[in-house]
């Protein structure tokens, strides 16, 4: 193993009727599905689908973070 770490950020939009820190979960939950390493996460944006009025979705635009195999 090297003496440093190189790290990747993709960017990812995780979504929840129930609220924002369930996007936020919802999101990691499927990026650990196909990315491994993950070590953190950054929210950009968090923003909502409307429906008759009221919250229908929270919606909360983020990147994650993961190390680069090997690094």
């Amino acid at each position: 193993m090297s003496n440093h770490h190189t790290y990747k950020k993709v960017e990812v939009v995780g979504s929840s009727k129930s609220g924002i820190e369930e996007a936020i979960n919802n999101a990691l939950e499927e990026c650990s599905k196909s990315i491994r390493n993950i070590e953190w996460y950054e929210v950009q944006e968090i923003r909502g689908h409307v429906v008759d009025g009221k919250v229908g979705h929270h919606q909360v635009v983020m990147k994650v973070g993961f190390r680069i195999e090997g690094s």
